[in-house]
């Protein structure tokens, strides 16, 4: 057994889950973002617009009320049949969400352009019913009839009332050791069955970068090892792609295939102009150099063509889940065109086509422009 696997039995003392922090989760988001939009990404305007509705989800947490858990008896049910506590796709919603979700676009409104207050305004003016049912179609991954301009805002409402469920599910039971068990599916939240927007390494104590994938919903973190898709779990064929400034003129600094063997696989960083070339193998000085840096990869898998983001937190520790995945849109891209398809979501960033049948964020296609809230 690996390090990473005799701690996921419980050889150490890393934890199988990372809760959100209810008072920074989504402020600390929003800083990132700034930070991303300053760094002249192509994206800046739309970094700049999430990490506004990134604030006022932050606002919106801290007022929420209280909503309802699963008990104990149900928390059982679910542990002994490996099943999410609060599943997205089934969970009976309350009406809270939606005073929730009227609240943000109120207080969005005088923030953001004329464009997408007209998208808020349509969700002011959208009867219960068509609410519940964009939000049943968003939660489920199905792209047909979904309303993407509106679909970002929400989401943030949604996210909002699930990682509000997950706080209000371990104060409840805070006397149980593990209020949430391990879930059948290694791949998907034991919370609430969500696939994650991408992993992350944490550090604590001895133990140093354990991967664990974040939630696209309600933002709770578990435990996946390292150097395993997180698609099919498969460790024969993954290997690690990154963005890199490097000059390929520069025989000193070649780019080259990807040694499938080695554990951290390539980095790199993106350039200052937001150009970047993909570097697959560490095999010169300054290659080395950059990848003992870098803070973002995306992992590969050549057994089921999936990739995820890994981000390593012990090389910047600002990065976020969310608001790096946004800002490294060129990263998909690169690695899509070399035929991977992106496992994970990000309900902030849902590509695909409203009248497509099948299409969703279930299994998003290769990404493309960013959905535009103000519908344009």
């Amino acid at each position: 057994m690996s390090a990473e696997e005799i701690v996921a039995q419980g050889g150490g003392e890393q934890p199988r889950l990372r809760w959100p922090e209810p008072t920074t989760i989504f402020a600390e988001r929003a800083m990132r973002l700034a930070q991303r939009a300053g760094a002249g990404l192509a994206m800046a305007d739309y970094l700049r617009l999430i990490g506004v509705i990134a604030t006022e989800q932050q606002a919106l947490l801290s007022s929420f009320p209280e909503v309802t858990v699963p008990d104990a008896a149900s928390l059982d049910v679910a542990a002994m049949n490996g099943l999410p506590v609060i599943p997205a796709e089934t969970w009976t919603r309350d009406p809270a969400w939606q005073a929730g979700l009227e609240t943000l676009a109120t207080r969005l409104r005088p923030q953001v352009p004329v464009a997408v207050q007209q998208t808020l305004d349509r969700i002011l003016a959208m009867p219960a019913a068509e609410r519940e049912w964009q939000a049943s179609r968003l939660l489920t991954g199905v792209m047909q009839g979904l309303d993407l301009a509106a679909a970002p805002i929400l989401a943030a409402a949604l996210q909002v009332y699930w990682t509000r469920m997950l706080l209000l599910l371990k104060a409840a039971h805070a006397g149980k050791a593990q209020p949430i068990g391990p879930s059948a599916e290694a791949t998907l939240c034991p919370c609430c069955g969500s696939r994650p927007t991408t992993s992350i390494t944490r550090s604590v104590g001895i133990n140093q970068g354990q991967r664990y994938l974040h939630c696209a919903l309600c933002a709770l973190e578990w435990h996946q090892v390292r150097i395993r898709c997180t698609h099919c779990l498969s460790e024969k064929s993954v290997a690690y792609q990154a963005l890199d400034a490097a000059d390929p003129n520069d025989p000193n600094d070649p780019i080259d295939p990807i040694d499938p063997a080695t554990a951290e696989g390539p980095s790199g960083h993106q350039a200052a102009d937001g150009q970047a070339t993909p570097v697959r193998e560490i095999d010169s000085p300054a290659s080395s150099s950059r990848a003992a840096k870098a803070a973002i990869q995306a992992e590969t898998c050549d057994s089921c063509g999936h990739y995820l983001k890994l981000m390593h937190s012990d090389r910047d520790p600002f990065v976020d889940p969310l608001a790096d995945d946004l800002a490294t849109l060129a990263l998909d891209l690169l690695v899509s065109d070399a035929g991977y398809r992106r496992y994970g979501v990000n309900l902030m960033l849902l590509i695909g086509d409203s009248d497509e049948e099948e299409a969703g964020a279930r299994d998003q296609a290769p990404p493309g422009r960013p959905p535009d809230p103000g519908g344009h």
